[in-house]
């Protein structure tokens, strides 16, 4: 049998973006920044699969914002939109009470446990979201994360003839196609990419048949944070596999009902406010979690250890 590619001692903590991490919506500093009606601009979102249903047209729901932040550029309602710019405006991202700070005390966590240490556990922070991977990438929150799964613009796309032409790079372009898509179902994708380490070995695809305890991160080691409905997919996949789930809610009381909502269907293991300050609802169930997957993980490697026999000795 071939060795072990992972000894699966991480424990990852698997975030959504909008309305966990943040209280609002990531795009909120860009309609301020280009003075657009944020309430208008969602609901043309919203309308726009009926819109091009009646015109024998299917539009992806999840990701049809996609197409109507390049139509707002080309029409000049976000003139010359570019990454640097969503960088730069990720840097006014507000984030939800205890953010980054929790993500920097779970990795201590495990780090200052003497227990965890020896097996050498570790915490890792990933987002995965139908937002713009650019703006996350400019938040104050991405030196704590492990890696991001999100959407991604466009600048410069490829000509025809491309290949035996000289590259010419300008991070200042404006946006003009989509390039990667996340939507809510394959949010669940991106678990398994993690699950198998896609996102640490180039030479691993998703689809790459991988035995279960040769997987990078085990899904029972995920523990799954995200605020609504459209996150049960994921939910699902992290309940199935024996990972942890909580579904957050920002103020508001159709955020509650969301996630109370989820809780009573039994989709997810508990609930909380989405304030992840030292002592929080959120924070204790989180870092309980924590300590569990992390035990769970040393009894595991203890029992492993425990069956090889010691030297044989004289008998006497």
């Amino acid at each position: 049998m071939p060795p072990a590619i992972y000894t699966q001692n991480i424990v990852a903590f698997i975030w959504d973006f909008d309305k966990t991490l943040i209280h609002g919506y990531m795009q909120d500093p860009l309609f301020e920044a280009y003075g657009v009606d944020a309430q208008v601009f969602w609901e043309e979102v919203n309308a726009l699969t009926g819109y091009y249903h009646a015109r024998g047209v299917h539009v992806g729901k999840d990701t049809a914002y996609l197409n109507h932040i390049l139509t707002y550029v080309e029409r000049g309602n976000f003139a010359g939109l570019n990454n640097a710019k969503l960088k730069e405006l990720g840097a006014q991202i507000k984030f939800a009470p205890g953010i980054p700070e929790f993500l920097a005390r779970a990795r201590e966590q495990a780090q200052a446990n003497e227990r965890y240490a020896r097996h050498e556990i570790k915490v890792e922070h990933y987002v995965v979201s139908t937002g713009l991977r650019q703006m996350i990438e400019g938040s104050a929150v991405r030196p704590f994360l492990d890696d991001v799964w999100a959407c991604e613009l466009l600048p410069d796309p490829a000509p025809p003839g491309y290949l035996t032409q000289l590259p010419v790079v300008n991070e200042h372009a404006p946006l003009h196609q989509i390039g990667y898509t996340i939507d809510n179902t394959s949010k669940t994708r991106a678990l398994f990419e993690i699950n198998k380490g896609v996102n640490k070995q180039n030479s691993i695809d998703v689809n790459t048949q991988i035995p279960e305890d040769q997987r990078r991160v085990p899904i029972r080691n995920m523990i799954y944070i995200a605020d609504g409905p459209s996150d049960v997919p994921c939910f699902s996949v992290v309940n199935l596999h024996g990972g942890k789930t909580l579904a957050v809610y920002a103020p508001g009381e159709s955020n509650y009902e969301n996630a109370a909502m989820l809780e009573e269907q039994g989709r997810v293991n508990s609930i909380a406010e989405a304030d992840f300050s030292e002592g929080s609802a959120a924070d204790r169930w989180l870092m309980r979690s924590l300590h569990k997957v992390a035990d769970e993980i040393c009894e595991a490697r203890e029992r492993v250890l425990g069956t090889f026999a010691g030297a044989p000795g004289h008998v006497t």
